[in-house]
């Protein structure tokens, strides 16, 4: 099944990250038909506070007018020392078009396209590196 995508208004997304969520739902054979929200989360299992590695991401769609849409993308990375914990460092809701970074510093999406295209685009490149492992929620 390949999902159609509301593309959020005024900032332009690579197909490829929508390519890459189809291609999780096929892998992990997601029945989509009765679910209103799914929540892709993409782990580097080797990624630690000591060593670093691939940050976390999570990407939340949610079913919208028979497609889906885009509600936020978050990566978080270790933080705080000597008892680190993961906290968001860039996320952006696609919903507001409201970019927050780890200071809690809050900015136009539009105004900050590049940032938020080159971190996409990172993303999409670490994600054909075999960096991640995927899991998906239903809910």
């Amino acid at each position: 099944m390949q999902l159609e995508f509301i593309k959020p208004q005024g900032i332009k997304l690579p197909n490829k990250l929508f390519k890459i969520l189809n291609a999780a739902l096929r892998t992990q054979q997601i029945d989509v038909e009765a679910s209103q929200a799914l929540t892709f989360n993409y782990r580097d299992p080797d990624y630690s506070a000591e060593y670093g590695g691939y940050h976390p991401v999570e990407i939340r769609i949610e079913h919208s007018q028979s497609r889906w849409q885009l509600i936020y993308m978050t990566d978080f990375s270790y933080q705080g020392h000597p008892f680190a914990e993961l906290a968001k460092e860039i996320d952006i809701c696609f919903k507001r078009l409201r970019l927050t970074t780890l200071f809690g510093r809050e900015h136009c999406a539009i105004a900050n396209y590049q940032f938020i295209n080159t971190f996409i685009c990172n993303f999409i490149e670490y994600h054909a590196m075999d960096a991640f492992e995927v899991s998906i929620e239903i809910g």
